[in-house]
């Protein structure tokens, strides 16, 4: 039966606790560093804050649930999920592929960790992932990317990275998994920045990744225990609370997009929009076969950045923050940051406000000419 649930039933059942009776419906907390221990029990479970906590389990459980994985580890934000991932399938003298198009600080993180270590980074657009995978040990992908919201073919960069023996990680922040699935596409393994969409609310950092290769998860789950990167145990509370929600979050999310780029495409302010769940967008074609749902986040190119400015000041209610995924529309302009986009190019995230309201707001804060 659990195959045929949709998304905000999938979202709750993935946070049931036990059904015991005199026990509580919604978890708890477990914040504890240090354990009592049996003096003649050498392996127990809990220990240490560090290596284990009950809490963690509970939310690894559901985020495996969520993406489809036999297994979930959670890690104290998405960069940390990410990195750790890299140092674990990266070894001496390989060559690794990190997007050119995707998100500014894993292409700094690559440069500066793994260049001085005789490693071969390649940095790769969307389009040229799959060409530049035919020489690679390790690829990572981010898709759609942030900020341009381009599409890589899983499924093609997934076989070419299996002719090669190659391991393919896949950033799924910006499509979540009740979005994309990449493990299903072929991926080895999927992180996430759970900050984003999953926890929704703008007030945690978080992070996981997720995956079906016993001996991966076990090599990172070794990482996380001695470089340290852990999940504190109330902001795996806070995530796995809001986990239940998400399913009805991302609902209207994607609602939302999809409202807001068809708006946008024809308003006379606006010079370009991206959003790969329109038939008119480049990224489409791929999207609509691999893709369930397509995301939150609008991509739209005003005319510099005091038209951006502008818009943000004039708005009832977009918040000017660089996070997305939250429950309050948003806008950031990505050349701040460095992003190879233009002065005007703003990524716009759409919350939970009524789709109405949205639009009608938007109208009124563009300028009409």
């Amino acid at each position: 039966m659990q195959g045929t649930y949709g998304d905000s039933t999938r979202s709750v059942k993935a946070t049931d606790t036990e059904r015991l009776p005199g026990s509580p419906v919604a978890p708890y907390p477990v914040p504890a560093a240090a354990y009592h221990l049996d003096p003649a029990e050498d392996d127990a479970q809990d220990t240490y804050g560090r290596r284990s906590n009950p809490t963690w389990r509970q939310l690894e459980s559901a985020l495996a649930q969520l993406e489809n994985s036999s297994d979930a580890i959670a890690f104290g934000s998405g960069m940390a999920a990410l990195t750790a991932a890299l140092r674990v399938a990266v070894a001496p003298g390989a060559t690794v592929v990190v997007p050119a198009d995707g998100y500014y600080q894993v292409r700094a993180y690559a440069r500066e960790y793994f260049t001085p270590r005789g490693v071969t980074v390649v940095e790769a657009r969307c389009e040229q992932m799959c060409d530049a995978a035919g020489s690679a040990d390790v690829v990572l992908a981010e898709t759609p990317s942030n900020p341009r919201l381009d599409v890589v073919d899983l499924h093609r960069l997934a076989m070419t990275c299996r002719a090669r023996g190659a391991t393919l990680i896949v950033d799924n922040t910006t499509a979540t998994p009740l979005g994309q699935q990449p493990l299903s596409l072929g991926a080895d393994l999927v992180v996430a920045s759970a900050t984003k969409a999953l926890a929704g609310h703008h007030d945690l950092l978080a992070g996981y990744a997720a995956g079906n290769h016993p001996d991966l998860m076990e090599r990172l789950r070794t990482e996380r225990l001695h470089a340290g990167p852990v999940l504190g145990a109330l902001e795996a509370w806070l995530l796995l609370r809001s986990l239940a929600t998400f399913g009805l979050r991302f609902d209207r999310q994607c609602q939302n997009a999809a409202a807001v780029a068809v708006m946008l495409r024809t308003h006379p302010a606006v010079r370009a929009v991206r959003y790969p769940g329109i038939p008119e967008d480049p990224a489409h074609p791929v999207a609509a076969v691999q893709m369930r749902r397509f995301g939150g986040i609008v991509a739209v190119e005003l005319a510099d950045a005091r038209t951006v400015h502008a818009l943000v000041e004039r708005s009832a209610l977009l918040v000017a923050s660089t996070s997305f995924g939250g429950i309050h529309s948003s806008v950031d302009r990505r050349a701040r940051w460095g992003d190879a986009v233009p002065d005007g190019f703003a990524r716009i995230s759409l919350g939970i406000e009524d789709t109405e309201d949205l639009l009608a707001d938007l109208e009124q804060a563009l300028p009409r000419t």
